[in-house]
């Protein structure tokens, strides 16, 4: 029997939240690559920086901020956060 807020679908569990969406595996799929995405954009950033590297570094930091701002507009919507980001 699934979880409290969980539905059997084809052997996969997809989980509902506060506002009835669901969370499955296009979604997860989806998440991973802007994590992965903003894990590399952070590591060039990282770079940059340790090499004193300017024209680099703020290239590198637009970049990691735009993955930022898809990643929490990809969550907001899909309903699991609510953020205002400040520039």
């Amino acid at each position: 029997m699934p979880a409290l807020g969980a539905h059997a679908t084809g052997g996969v569990i997809l989980g509902e939240h506060g506002r009835g969406e669901v969370v499955d595996e296009g979604f997860l799929r989806r998440y991973r690559e802007l994590l992965d995405a903003e894990a590399a954009a952070f590591d060039e950033l990282e770079h940059s920086y340790e090499d004193g590297d300017r024209q680099h570094h703020e290239r590198d930091l637009a970049e990691w901020r735009s993955i930022v701002e898809r990643k929490t507009a990809f969550l907001d919507r899909s309903g699991l956060v609510s953020l205002s980001l400040q520039t």
